[in-house]
Order: C-alpha cells, then structure tokens, then sequence
C-alpha cells in the first residue's frame, strides 16, 4: 500500500509542477481583475484545478500496481496485466489451465509435468526448494505458489524472490471443497478470468451435487465407514477433520473413522482396526500392491473392510490436488463404498 501511494503521489506532483509552470500567466490576468471579478474568476480556477488533479489522480492508479490479499491473507503488490507465470503445484496448474491460460505459464513445478494442456518444454521446478536463479530469469510477472510449497523445510522457499520484488500468492492448504470453490474464484480474477472461473466453479457444483443427490435418494440406514490412506505402513497417514478428504468422505455420504481428529493424521495399526471400517480406500500409488499390502498387515484380517474385499485404490492426483479433478476422485469413493448405487466399480 505503501508502494502505491508513493507511485501516487509522483503523479501528482507531475501535475502540480505543471501546473506551477501555468501559475504565473494566471496570476498575471488574476491581478489585472479586482472586486467581484477576481474573487469569480478564483473560485472557477480552483474548482478547474480540484478536478483536474482528480481526473489525473484517478488514471495514475489505474495505470499502475494495485495491492491485493492471497489466499493465505499476505497483502501483494502486483502489476497488470499479468503475462507470465510461474505455477509452483500442480493443483495451480490445473485450475490455471481449466481457466484457458495455460499460453501464460513459463514454468511449472515437477509435479506438473503430467497435467493436460500443459505447453510442452517448460522448465520444470523442483516442489520444496525451487531454483530462484532459473525464476528470476523467467522474469515472471507472478508466481503462484501453494502452502505445500513450505512443507519440505518449513521456511518460505520463495522470501528472496519476494524481496527482489517479484510478485508471489500463496494458495493456502484447502480445509474443504468450498475452500476449492474459492481458490478457484480467486485465481481467476488475478488472472481476469472471472467468466471462465464462475463455469468452473458451476461444473464441479454440479457434479457434487449429482453425487449427494444420489446418496440421499438411495442409501439406507447408518453411512458406511471408511478410512483413506494416504500414505502405507509403516508411517501410515490419513486425513482427519478440516481437510478436504474428510469433506470428499462426508459429500459420498460417508463417515471418516478419524473425522473427530485433527486434520493429519498418522494412526497406529490397532487405532484402525478398533475403528473397524466398513470400507478402506487408498491413494498410495508408490508401491506395488498398495491393496495386497493393506490387506496382509498384521491384524487387519480382523477389519470389516478386509473380510469383505472392500479394499480400493483411489486415483491418486485426482484425490490430493485440489481443482477441478476432485470430481474423478468423488465419483471413485462414491462408486467403492456404495457400488450398488453404481453397478461396477470402473478402474
């Protein structure tokens, strides 16, 4: 804000100098007038003046940096219009894409590379501690980065960068779909792309709302359990309230077993099998049998889920980035724990 004010300020003194220059062929033609006249003729100058400062003031902003508030609620400087990106998740990635921007981004993280729409040879980051050199010389006119992106040394990777002045918003870690909803709403606008967000939006509304819909009209008695596994034994992990997993659980009409812990969650394998679950999903996808391996665990032969072969693979990015993809990861857990509702469990 600061910032802005100076910048204002110049364009204003810009305007007063002007008129400084202007002031002593006014005052020549003032002092040639007395009584009424001058007193008419000062007030018409001065109301001119007035305006004219404020036509000028207002065009000056316009023109120049405007301050905005991330996700996250850090106050950012940014520059209009935006022409280059550096996206630092591939959640980022995605919506930016589904925005029809993907022609914007010059580079990406490494997590990105698999994401459709993509322009092929973008220089690739890593996600914990991206290269500033390579950012800097991109010269972007803004990164998006994710709250993630501080996780691996639990420092901002990008505090230099942001002192060197370039831009950076943080899209902070989603605590539920409507937090999807409104990272969503907000880079579209950074990006003035307000239209395209607002069908985005309206499309993975519609299709959650197909999913609820369909289990208030078919499920019977009590919601089935489940626990999601986000990471394998032995460091076994899962998500618990204030997350958007446990609100992915709840819309399929489902109960998370560890809905009354706290967002991450690392379990031991008795506090699973106490819980006993009707159903266990799993996103692992960097081990072999991530299935088989569930199922072999010491013990949890004694779990419901295990007894009844209702152990399941869930696509993996689709259900831990937070864009327009969760609708896949949705349809999947809807699918495992009430296949009636849908025939056929589809890979």
């Amino acid at each position: 804000m600061k910032e802005t004010s100076r910048i204002r300020n110049i364009c204003l003194n810009d305007v007063l100098e002007g008129w400084q220059r202007k002031k002593c062929r006014l005052r020549a033609v003032l002092f040639s007038l007395t009584g009424p006249q001058e007193k008419f003729l000062r007030h018409i100058f001065l109301s001119l003046l007035i305006i004219f400062i404020t036509i000028a003031n207002q065009s000056c902003s316009q023109s120049k940096d405007k301050e905005i508030v991330d996700r996250t609620g850090r106050a950012v400087v940014i520059k209009h219009p935006i022409n280059r990106i550096v996206s630092t998740a591939p959640s980022n990635t995605e919506i930016i894409v589904d925005l029809g921007r993907a022609d914007l981004l010059v580079a990406v993280d490494r997590h990105s590379a698999n994401v459709d729409g993509v322009p092929a040879g973008l220089p690739l980051l890593d996600f914990f501690y991206p290269d500033a050199e390579v950012i800097v010389n991109l010269k972007p006119d803004i990164i998006i980065a994710s709250g993630h992106n501080a996780t691996g040394s639990g420092e901002d990777p990008f505090r230099l960068l942001r002192e060197m002045g370039i831009p950076v918003v943080y899209i902070s870690m989603s605590k539920s779909i409507e937090d999807i909803y409104m990272d969503i709403a907000f880079i579209a606008q950074l990006l003035q792309a307000q239209e395209e967000g607002e069908a985005l939006v309206d499309f993975i509304k519609n299709q959650v709302l197909q999913i609820q819909n369909m289990e208030i009209k078919n499920k019977r008695g009590h919601p089935r359990t489940v626990y999601f596994e986000i990471s394998a034994a032995p460091l076994m992990m899962t998500f618990g309230k204030d997350s958007f997993i446990n609100d992915m659980i709840s819309v399929i009409g489902a109960l998370n077993i560890f809905e009354n812990e706290n967002w991450l969650v690392t379990p031991g394998a008795e506090a699973v099998i106490y819980r006993n679950p009707d159903v266990i999903l799993t996103s692992v996808d960097y081990i072999d049998d991530p299935v088989g391996e569930i199922k072999k665990r010491p013990g949890f032969n004694h779990i419901n889920a295990v007894i009844n072969d209702r152990v399941y693979q869930i696509d993996n990015d689709s259900s831990s980035r937070t864009s327009a993809r969760i609708v896949l990861a949705l349809r999947q857990m809807s699918q495992a724990v009430y296949p009636e509702l849908w025939g056929t469990l589809h890979e």
